[in-house]
């Protein structure tokens, strides 16, 4: 078994902005597990959120023995950027080998297309209307706000968007006494949900707040030991592979969080359709699915995902899986 790992490089189609800074490309590593002339393949976004950087998760990756199976990964690498590249490429390896579809083999129903949301980047009230009217016949829009001062834009994409289904992500950016000023005025907007509205490291500040606006967990939640400090705090868990390290990850969290009673929505960093295409099996039947990472991008590899008017669909073969 051969492991590498390479850099790989896509322009935005526009810049993109959240409450910690702007971008103007997606950098990935691309893993490739190579075993009896067949090479199953594997995407990750290291972020700095994490302590991740491309060098640092490369180092992980390169740390790896020859021989690895998806039960030693979980015992070498932990949650993070690195494993799930790794799991993916094996996932796909072992399918490619089999002649079979991933779903086959982790006994999952053929799966299909999900609406996915469509991101408006964080930005000055007046383009963040424009962005809002350009995508107003999308059936999900998302908000990236995170400032002390996001009322104006809320209002702008809601005038630019009045029909549209909104979700809210603060990424971190607000703090308790925001977070309570903000609340009325989400449920006044018609907002479905906020996405981390407080640093995970805060967000204590939410037990036994009124949520009169469903509360989804995205820093705070990370894999299965994470369940049980969102307890009394959160309704929702967003499941991203980079955070869960994998495929094999997601889908045991997606089950344990049901289990306990909070809904799912499955996310994604800014990546390629080999990104997506292993997180589209998690978000089967997902409350909300965010995986328009490809939207985002002025390009993306061969034989990319279809997104249409049904949503998101499964990838093909050829790109993974």
């Amino acid at each position: 078994m051969q492991i590498s790992v390479t850099r790989d490089v896509f322009k935005l189609a526009q810049v993109f902005t959240i409450s910690r800074g702007s971008r103007t490309e997606a950098k990935v590593l691309t893993v490739r597990v190579t075993q009896d002339e067949v090479t199953g393949w594997g995407e990750c976004v290291p972020y700095a959120r994490y302590d991740e950087t491309l060098d640092s998760v490369t180092a992980q990756i390169e740390s790896l023995p020859e021989e690895v199976s998806r039960e030693k990964l979980y015992e070498l690498l932990p949650a993070g950027a690195a494993r799930n590249a790794v799991d993916c490429a094996l996932w796909d390896l072992q399918a490619k080998q089999a002649g079979k579809r991933v779903w086959d083999l982790a006994g999952l129903p053929a799966p299909g297309p999900e609406i996915t949301a469509y991101t408006l980047s964080l930005d000055e009230p007046d383009k963040m209307q424009e962005q809002a009217a350009k995508n107003a016949h999308r059936p999900l829009l998302k908000i990236k706000l995170g400032t002390p001062d996001d009322m104006p834009r809320l209002e702008a994409v809601r005038a630019g968007a009045p029909d549209a289904k909104i979700i809210v992500d603060a990424n971190e950016g607000w703090n308790a006494e925001v977070y309570a000023d903000l609340a009325p005025h989400l449920l006044r907007l018609g907002v479905a949900l906020v996405e981390q509205p407080l640093p995970a490291a805060e967000d204590d500040a939410l037990l036994g707040v009124e949520r009169p606006v469903p509360v989804c967990a995205d820093e705070s939640c990370h894999d299965r030991e994470s369940l049980p400090k969102l307890k009394g705090k959160y309704d929702m868990v967003n499941i991203k592979l980079d955070k869960t390290g994998g495929l094999t990850e997601a889908l045991a969290l997606r089950e344990a969080a049901l289990a306990e009673g909070y809904d799912v929505m499955v996310g994604c960093m800014i990546g390629s359709s080999l990104a997506m295409a292993p997180a589209v099996l998690v978000a089967q039947g997902a409350s909300v699915t965010d995986l328009d990472g490809p939207l985002l991008l002025a390009e993306d590899r061969d034989e990319p995902l279809i997104f249409d008017a049904a949503g998101v669909h499964p990838p093909v073969a050829k790109l993974w899986g």
